[in-house]
């Protein structure tokens, strides 16, 4: 993909080099007005070829504006053109490398395509642009005397070797410093995401020294960066006007030897100032475009490692049923799987209550039945098809999920209810009221308009956790699991969602419940039993019961600490 979309902007970055090529061929006009003045009009004194010259000079740095604009203006929707072009991939790819490759979330993708961006609009990519076409300048001021012609090339070869210095001088720096403010930022997010647990348990003055860590050794590494180019910039400067006397000088010397003429000294310093000028504005900028490179390389590096994006064929409405078969899952870097060789089967409209101690693997279970986790081996099949076969898109109409954590999003109930969308007011009332949710919503200020904040800030964690349960059944899916569904309800809430259970039994959805609550258990067809990732026991909720909890105990689940299933 950004192979492809750079090379449907090479039109564009080659109408930039055109403009480029123009613009520094049309700023020979002042150092060749230059020229005629001093050895022409004035010794001519003729006032028609001196409104004729400045005319003409003018009428050239109009056009020097005004392709200088269009240069401009180019680059800038190019820029732009590319952030649409690649920023719902980069943010897609972070999002699905979060919830499906265990990546840290965050948008750091979209951080170096702002990066990136602003950098092809900026004056440091036209200084790149003018400088290929300062050689022709020097071989201008080579025809006007060999002499004037080394003094330019010699001051050319000392910035070039500055410029050199200050990339090899600040490259390591500069990378170094931007992946310790990565890091700095990512850990700013994670505690704005967690302020509750840092403001409530005394965590601040840590996560700030962690969060100083990292953001001092970002400072410590860019002033080093800043002060070596500070230091080579001033350099350059110096080098520029020594060079700028000594070309004045040399041409003062051969003006007095009568080998040139005043004008062609004052046009060669004006032709050197050019040539020399795109170098220096390179050096000053150079900690931009060492930004972007580094940017640029990560995107690269992001789109390299991002899985095909084709789409695949749109398959017909599922039914429901579950296969899982022979399902292993091993987190990156770690030594033992989470899950060892898990089967089961679900027909459609069975309920499955998934239970067992923590850490034994439900909640990875959970992200493997949604797709969200490709297992090492085995396979997860909704009818038939593995579940990654089902396109994202069209996957999520089928599936439901109410995650152990739940996330809602800014904007109002009716949005997030409706997934993010506009949503049919029907099927978001009809969500709701299979969630049992509607009376609760319509007692918020503005009903289903209310807007609820980042994060669902202005609700309690049992209406968050009640709407999230409307999102997870809106549009009527035909499979939908329930990680810890009950985890902040009360008893009205808890009932509620006990009715929401019976009717997309009726409905014919397939479901399971992640619980620790007896009582969601009670309204289950199946129990599957994990433990260190291993399916322990699964069948019949009447049979799997009583191996549970010991004989005698009917079917009503009571306490069990081995598998954490205790009355409420």
């Amino acid at each position: 993909m950004l192979r492809a979309a750079l090379g449907r902007c090479r039109s564009g970055f080659v109408a930039a080099g055109v403009f480029s090529l123009c613009i520094n061929m049309l700023m020979l006009a002042a150092p060749l007005y230059m020229l005629q003045l001093f050895d022409r009009v004035i010794t001519s004194r003729s006032t028609d070829t001196l409104v004729m010259l400045t005319l003409i000079t003018v009428g050239a740095l109009v056009v020097m504006a005004l392709l200088d604009g269009a240069r401009n203006v180019v680059l800038v929707r190019l820029s732009s053109w590319l952030d649409r072009r690649l920023g719902d991939a980069l943010l897609t790819d972070g999002i699905a490398g979060a919830a499906g490759r265990n990546q840290d979330p965050g948008v750091q993708g979209l951080r170096d395509m702002s990066t990136f961006r602003s950098f092809l609009a900026s004056p440091a990519l036209f200084a790149i642009l003018d400088m290929p076409w300062s050689p022709i300048f020097i071989a201008v001021i080579f025809l006007m005397h060999p002499v004037l012609g080394i003094v330019a090339l010699i001051g050319a070869v000392v910035l070039f070797a500055i410029a050199l210095a200050n990339d090899f001088a600040t490259r390591k720096p500069l990378r170094e410093s931007s992946e310790a403010s990565i890091q700095a930022l990512q850990q700013a997010e994670a505690a704005s995401r967690n302020a509750d647990v840092i403001q409530a348990m005394g965590m601040m003055p840590e996560m700030v020294r962690r969060w100083h860590e990292h953001n001092d050794q970002s400072l410590d590494r860019q002033a080093v960066a800043s002060i070596r180019s500070g230091g080579l910039t001033a350099m350059s400067k110096f080098v520029r006007l020594s060079l700028q006397i000594g070309m004045l000088a040399s041409g003062a010397t051969l003006v007095l030897a009568e080998e040139i003429t005043p004008g062609v000294m004052i046009a060669a310093s004006i032709l050197m100032g050019r040539s020399l000028a795109p170098v220096e504005q390179a050096i000053g900028s150079w900690r931009n475009a060492v930004g972007a490179r580094n940017a640029y390389r990560r995107i690269k590096q992001r789109f390299a490692t991002m899985p095909p994006t084709e789409e695949p064929m749109q398959l017909p409405r599922p039914t429901g049923v579950i296969n899982v078969e022979g399902v292993t899952y091993l987190h990156e870097g770690a030594t033992e799987p989470v899950l060892r060789n898990v089967s089961f089967t679900l027909a459609a409209g069975e309920t499955l209550g998934l239970i067992g101690p923590s850490a034994s693997g439900k909640t990875t279970l959970a992200r493997l039945l949604m797709g969200n986790l490709v297992p090492r081996a085995g396979h997860v099949r909704l009818d038939g098809a593995d579940i990654g076969a089902w396109a994202p898109s069209d996957r999520g109409k089928y599936v439901g999920y109410l995650p152990q954590d739940v996330e809602l999003f800014g904007g109002t109930v009716r949005t997030n209810i409706a997934r993010m969308g506009v949503g049919d007011p029907d099927e978001v009332v009809e969500a709701a009221r299979l969630a049992g949710v509607h009376d609760m919503i319509l007692r918020l200020p503005e009903g289903y308009e209310t807007e609820i904040g980042q994060a669902g800030a202005q609700l309690s964690g049992g209406e968050r956790q009640r709407i999230a349960l409307a999102r997870a059944i809106f549009a009527n899916p035909c499979f939908v699991v329930l990680d810890e569904p009950n985890a902040s309800l009360d008893r009205a809430g808890e009932d509620a969602l006990v009715q929401a259970i019976s009717r997309l039994k009726e409905k014919g959805a397939t479901v399971v419940i992640i619980a620790h609550r007896p009582s969601i258990l009670r309204h289950v067809d199946k129990i599957l039993v994990l433990r260190d990732g291993v399916v322990q026991n699964f069948g019949p909720r009447n049979e799997v019961v009583p191996h549970v909890v010991g004989p005698g105990a009917g079917t009503e689940p009571s306490a069990a600490p081995d598998v954490q299933v205790g009355k409420a």
